[in-house]
């Protein structure tokens, strides 16, 4: 059915005041995204940050009377009530229209990722057939594309490797299409460690991946270890990084800003020496050559 469709925007000290008042006063849903491209990267723990600019959407079911509702929110919040606009959103394939999102993505010249539901382009190729869900990584985001565009140029066959942060297990994953003889994912939330497990039984690589809780003991020492995870968490997990890595063994890490290449250098030149950054965006990846 079609809804209407109110959008605000105000700065990040009000913004959350008003989406609570508009699920007050009965929309069925509220968003709140970016005014002014102002990405926010790895807030502290805890932290819930907003842009300073937001756009607040909120959708009612069509017939709700527009005025009524803004004569509500003036009662529940304690500031003048911003500009607005409203429109009346048609009735759609939500489902549809949310898949045409996502196309398959080529990573080097043999390595495909692809929606189920989309055909393969390349059928003798290395694909990956991986849909979009709870857990990170699809192949979208510039640190994923860096791994796999590193995975899928490098002779890895007959190796092992850790997927630490492995999310949708998509590295891991592509690895073991790719000639590894063993995977271990490692997550901290047990969904991603459950969707890693799905993606790779429907991938025929379920056989050869071992998905473990970092709490979990890792007894065997690793040929490669990739991480596709944030600056805090990489510089806390170098100690356990290098031990986990055989001597000569290779780490590569994403998840790193270009402005945070220092840092991460610095902070693991104890155990590694490093190759050129590969850049994608504002993004990097470090590869790692253990001593």
């Amino acid at each position: 059915m079609p809804w209407l469709e109110i959008q605000f925007r105000e700065d990040s000290h009000k913004a959350q005041q008003l989406a609570d008042a508009l699920s007050e006063v009965g929309a069925v849903a509220v968003t709140l995204t970016d005014a002014i491209e102002q990405p926010i990267f790895e807030p502290p723990l805890g932290d819930i940050p907003l842009w300073a600019l937001t756009y607040i959407n909120a959708l009612f079911p069509i017939g709700t009377d527009l005025n009524l509702v803004l004569t509500h929110l003036k009662q529940i919040i304690s500031f003048p009530l911003p500009v607005y606009q409203s429109k009346i959103l048609e009735d759609q394939n939500w489902d549809q229209v949310w898949r045409e999102n996502f196309k398959p993505l080529r990573f080097g010249q043999q390595l495909w990722v692809c929606p189920s539901w989309l055909p393969i382009p390349e059928p003798e190729a290395i694909n990956i057939i991986l849909d979009p869900g709870l857990a990170f990584g699809t192949g979208s985001h510039p640190t994923t594309a860096l791994c796999l565009e590193w995975l899928a140029s490098t002779d890895i066959n007959q190796k092992n490797i850790i997927d630490y942060g492995c999310g949708s297990g998509i590295l891991a994953i592509a690895a073991l299409k790719l000639g590894v003889t063993t995977a271990i994912g490692i997550d901290h939330d047990p969904q991603a460690l459950l969707a890693a497990q799905e993606n790779a039984t429907r991938n025929g690589a379920d056989t050869h991946l071992q998905v473990l809780l970092p709490s979990e003991s890792i007894t065997i020492k690793t040929d490669f270890l990739i991480a596709n995870i944030l600056l805090a968490p990489l510089v806390e997990l170098a100690p356990k990084f290098a031990q986990l890595i055989v001597p000569k063994g290779t780490l590569i890490l994403s998840g790193i800003l270009q402005s945070q290449i220092k840092s991460i250098v610095q902070t693991y030149n104890t155990w590694f020496s490093f190759d050129p950054p590969s850049l994608k965006e504002d993004w990097a990846l470090l590869v790692g050559h253990r001593l």
